[in-house]
């Protein structure tokens, strides 16, 4: 697929298995041009995520939950995703 689309499926997917209220992914691939990940094909997105499902979670649980929802594009087409999960009581 082109790269283009890649934002709006990352997207289709999280919204698929959380249900955000809340989801903002910026594609910070310009800012990383030259590094071994980019020349790799792989983009670095940074995501902010609201979901119930996050409520009574620990971090690492909900960022477990936001990576097995990408998990098919982890590696080849996502290099790297900065996460910030949080559960709607904590906004």
């Amino acid at each position: 697929m082109n790269q283009s689309s890649r934002p709006e499926r990352i997207r289709a997917q999280l919204s698929a298995a959380l249900a955000p209220s809340v989801l903002e992914l910026t594609d910070e691939s310009a800012l990383h041009a030259g590094h071994a990940g980019a020349a790799s094909g792989g983009s670095h997105f940074r995501l902010k995520i609201v979901s119930a499902r996050f409520e009574g979670l620990r971090l690492v649980m909900r960022h477990r939950l936001v990576y097995d929802s990408v998990h098919d594009m982890m590696h080849n087409e996502i290099h790297a995703l900065a996460i910030t999960a949080l559960a709607p009581s904590e906004l």
